[in-house]
């Protein structure tokens, strides 16, 4: 039986101003922020924006699946912020520089198991691969778990260089969560297995001389229909 890693981050934290309606999001965008949104549990719909470079740090570690404090900053004077358990909910991208230009934040109750999608991560070389036994197929890029909030993990690692032979398989159930995690996605799912190797086939252009004939003939004597005409 294989047993597989899922890494579990630390509490991430990312700090935000409040926006309002009248502030252009190009303005917003181009001092270095990224426009946003808060909302779901136990919180007001509210208007933020975020530094540029410190989610783009956050999103690399924490990915859509791992909670974030959101410390949400409140009037200078008093020094007053708001802090609040936020997961990545939706993203949208500059469809030629791939950069983030507006995030979602979904707050998340700590108290009350959630079911996210976390990527699977795979490492290593199949042996049945570097032996030329079989091809590698991954099947499976994401499963889906259920866990409270500060455990859920930001990805499962697979190790193939388990896959030795031919047909050799890796599942769901090969995976071991950690305490206080289920696993939702079923056990009999096929995460990687070997295939065989196909062999490609050059494919052979037949030609077909009594059709070409035909439709010469046909048009030959189109032709002569027409001249008589």
């Amino acid at each position: 039986m294989y047993v597989f890693n899922v890494i579990i981050l630390s509490m991430n934290k990312l700090t935000a101003t409040k926006r309002s309606k009248t502030d252009r999001l190009a303005i917003v965008r181009s001092n270095g922020m990224v426009p946003g949104v808060v909302y779901g549990a136990r919180v007001e719909n509210q208007m933020i924006s975020v530094s540029s470079v410190e989610f783009e740090k956050i999103l690399k570690v924490a990915g859509e699946s791992s909670t974030i404090v959101l410390e949400i900053e409140g009037d200078k004077k008093t020094g007053t912020s708001q802090k609040i358990d936020v997961l990545i909910h939706d993203m949208q991208v500059d469809p030629v520089k791939g950069f983030p230009i507006h995030v979602d934040f979904l707050a998340v109750d700590m108290n009350k198991p959630i079911e996210v999608t976390i990527p699977v991560e795979f490492i290593g070389t199949a042996i049945a691969e570097k032996n030329s036994l079989g091809v590698l197929v991954k099947v499976m890029h994401e499963i889906e778990i259920e866990a409270l909030p500060k455990d859920l993990p930001h990805n499962v690692v697979v190790d193939v260089s388990t896959l030795a032979v031919l047909d050799d398989q890796i599942h769901i159930s090969d995976i071991k969560l950690p305490k206080g995690v289920t696993m939702k996605t079923p056990m009999d799912e096929v995460i990687a297995l070997i295939a065989p190797i196909k062999e490609e086939k050059e494919e052979e252009t037949v030609v077909d001389l009594s059709s070409i004939e035909v439709e010469k003939k046909g048009k030959k004597e189109e032709e002569q229909t027409e001249e008589k005409a």
